[in-house]
């Protein structure tokens, strides 16, 4: 119902206390992060170094700790064969996630996007799926965001997903707005904006006037507390320090 028209955003915790604390902010959906997860474990995203269990697992966690619809970032559906992408969307649902997503990248930093025929039969595939486990399809075409093709190429993918019955649509690295504007108005279902990957410093409404029906955030919140800490004040050697009273750090409150 989310999608039907308008346009919200929708954050991407990392853990069910961040969850929570969405929701109480009155966020009225949340996305898993497989980057922000990732980071949180130490391992690498995008590199099948978290395995479907584990983001599965993840997931389910902040879905049973939501009372809003979850949707989760499933990468490439953690399988090659199609019985297991299908069996990753069963799963998906058993865990009461309203959606996921199956995106054409690939953990391969020598062929990091799937060619076009793989791509689409994959998603054929995750869309069957969906459709028999009532779940949200969120296909993505990753192609621009790791350089490798431009927008009419992932206008192409997005035309294909959406007619084999992906539900919603993904383009990261958008890299600018009368690009998002043109993805926007070359497909009818809802079209996902993630922040802080591509195009930066637009509004709100200029986000929502291209036509986006949801604004996520994808890993930025993660890697704004990496951020935040790697710029703490360090002496010469490397240690933190601080200014001033310092005796109550890691004390209980």
């Amino acid at each position: 119902m989310l999608h039907k028209s308008g346009c919200f955003l929708v954050p991407n915790p990392w853990d069910v206390a961040g969850a929570q604390m969405m929701v109480g902010l009155g966020f009225g959906a949340l996305a898993t992060t497989s980057s922000g997860y990732a980071f949180s474990r130490g391992k690498r995203d995008g590199a099948k170094e978290v395995s479907r269990d584990e983001s599965l697992a993840y997931a389910a966690e902040i879905a049973a700790a939501s009372h809003v619809p979850v949707t989760a970032d499933f990468e490439d559906c953690y399988e090659d064969t199609p019985d297991g992408i299908a069996e990753t969307v069963r799963l998906a649902a058993e865990a009461g996630l309203a959606g996921l997503s199956i995106e054409d990248r690939r953990p391969d930093p020598a062929q990091p996007i799937r060619e076009f025929d793989d791509a689409v039969a994959r998603v054929a595939v995750a869309a069957k799926a969906a459709r028999k486990y009532d779940i949200v399809l969120t296909a993505r075409a990753d192609g621009i965001g790791k350089a490798v093709y431009d927008v009419e190429e992932a206008i192409r993918r997005l035309r294909a997903f959406e007619a084999l019955g992906a539900e919603v649509l993904y383009v990261p690295g958008v890299p600018d707005l009368v690009s998002l504007e043109r993805i926007c108005r070359s497909v009818s279902s809802p079209v996902n904006h993630v922040l802080g990957q591509g195009v930066s410093g637009l509004r709100f409404d200029q986000i929502s006037n291209a036509g986006v029906r949801r604004i996520s955030l994808g890993g930025s919140l993660a890697r704004g507390r990496r951020r935040t800490f790697g710029d703490l004040p360090r002496d010469r050697q490397g240690r933190l320090y601080c200014f001033g009273d310092c005796s109550r750090l890691g004390q209980s409150s």
